[in-house]
């Protein structure tokens, strides 16, 4: 059975939250916190949440044994885009972007594990 947790306009670049989800991408729910928790970005911090909240959804909603959950599907999408001026030479400015995402965790487990 697949449960997802989302966690929605974090404000963070989805590249930068893609890095850490594709070191987390299919190892068991238990390792992959582990590996969280020593990594250094600090966008490790989110994800480790939302991998929590999806753990806690499949256990509490769907009464899974959270220790045989595996994380099926990571993937950080684009949010809001918050539109800023920097103040370039000779009066001018520069568009800069502040990028969201939207990240969405799917754990797996159950009936065949």
């Amino acid at each position: 059975m697949e449960v997802r947790a989302l966690a929605a306009d974090q404000p963070i670049a989805p590249r930068k939250v893609r890095a850490v989800l594709d070191v987390i991408r299919g190892r068991p729910v238990v390792e992959a916190l582990d590996v969280l928790a020593h990594l250094p970005q600090p966008t490790a911090r989110i994800v480790s949440q939302v991998v929590r909240s999806a753990a806690a959804n499949a256990e509490n909603n769907f009464d899974l044994n959270p220790d045989g959950l595996v994380v099926k599907r990571a993937t950080a999408g684009d949010a809001r885009k918050l539109r800023r001026v920097k103040a370039r030479s000779r009066g001018r400015a520069a568009p800069r972007l502040r990028r969201s995402s939207h990240i969405e965790i799917v754990v797996e487990g159950g009936e065949g594990f």
